[in-house]
């Protein structure tokens, strides 16, 4: 349901339906990324009420736009549905600035839960946040690539928020231990209309690769003016927000020696993944949105808020973060029902085409 007919239809309270508010972005740089979420989402509400939805009633999406451009804050219209009744609890996939945002508004009157990778440190009683930290992704990706192919300096880029100012203050504890510097740190507004300054700029820093946190449409639009410039031939890249709609979107020829490192790929050769292939496009067809960790997190999402509702229904506002509870929840990356004290894989994958290709597997060992 969008939210506009949820206004319409003048029953904001009293709903014989579980409300879930799906925050994410529709619009501006991130807004790639809403089609896919919202299509794991309704697997994950498929099944959920196959199995009787969450605290005994069907559950039911709605549809909220919190994209940094959106013209109507996300914070006013969130807290005007939580003071009506309207809405029974959060999924949040967008960016940790709306996050922040939304946390001195939501304050433990609805369970919040929020879905992608992030900077970590959440602690926010009622605000779990289920996905991967800078430790997990960059610390053995950056060993890895520092390996086999031997950087002799790093560029870090990113927008200018929480998320990749805390991600490449990481990356930096992590450059020093192994002894490379970085020559070039720069972060740009959402939606830079144009990367010809940047990309100059970095060809002519000396660096040998590139930390890339641009969301969304900006690193679509980076990765095109990097392929032009032909920096590939002396640089390898690194994210950890590029995922399979900014490979359609940038062009095979922009990606080479393009690595992400995420715990989900569309790719990802486990039977649960198989499984949730299935079932996603059974439902969507074969002309569905391509599978990405962003999207399956809001599956992953949902699935977490129901396992938290029926273990923790009188205990959830006292807890938060990531690891607080020890939820059980169905995943679309490992079989079985899993636990949030689990922490997940993290895997490493290169660009082929516009596909990836997995090409290495951490595990809590190696974080």
């Amino acid at each position: 349901m969008e939210l506009a007919d949820l206004r319409a239809g003048r029953r904001l309270s009293g709903s014989e339906t579980f409300r879930v508010a799906l925050l994410i972005p529709m619009c501006g740089s991130a807004g790639i990324w809403a089609p896919s979420c919202i299509s794991s989402a309704q697997v994950a509400i498929a099944e959920l009420n196959e199995r009787g939805g969450i605290a005994g009633r069907k559950v039911q999406l709605i549809m909220i736009d919190a994209a940094v451009e959106a013209p109507e804050p996300v914070e006013e219209v969130v807290n005007g549905l939580i003071e009506a009744r309207a809405i029974d609890a959060i999924v949040g996939m967008h960016i940790s600035a709306i996050r922040q945002r939304l946390s001195k508004v939501v304050r433990q009157r609805i369970p919040y839960v929020y879905t992608p990778l992030y900077e970590g440190g959440e602690t926010t009683a009622g605000l779990f946040a289920i996905g991967e930290t800078p430790d997990e992704q960059l610390g053995p990706a950056i060993k890895l690539l520092q390996e086999r192919y031997r950087p002799a300096s790093w560029a870090l880029i990113g927008n200018d928020y929480v998320w990749p100012r805390s991600s490449h203050s990481y990356a930096k504890g992590r450059l020093r231990e192994l002894g490379v510097p970085v020559v070039m740190e720069r972060y740009v507004p959402f939606g830079l209309n144009c990367m010809g300054r940047l990309i100059d700029e970095l060809a002519t820093s000396g660096a040998d690769a590139v930390l890339l946190s641009l969301v969304g449409q900006d690193a679509v639009a980076f990765n095109r003016a990097f392929g032009r410039a032909d920096l590939h031939r002396r640089m390898i890249r690194l994210s950890c927000a590029m995922e399979e709609n900014g490979l359609l979107a940038s062009g095979a020829a922009n990606l080479e020696r393009l690595f992400t490192a995420s715990s989900y790929f569309g790719v990802l050769p486990t039977e649960a993944n198989a499984a949730f292939k299935e079932r996603y496009y059974s439902m969507h067809g074969d002309t569905a949105p391509v599978l990405n960790a962003l999207g399956q997190s809001t599956y992953e999402g949902l699935q977490f808020l129901a396992g938290l509702m029926g273990g923790h229904h009188q205990s959830w506002h006292m807890q938060g973060g990531q690891d607080s509870l020890p939820v059980q929840y169905h995943s679309g990356r490992q079989s079985g029902v899993q636990s949030a004290l689990d922490r997940k894989p993290i895997y490493l994958a290169r660009a082929d085409g516009l596909q990836f290709h997995i090409i290495k597997e951490f595990k809590n060992s190696d974080l």
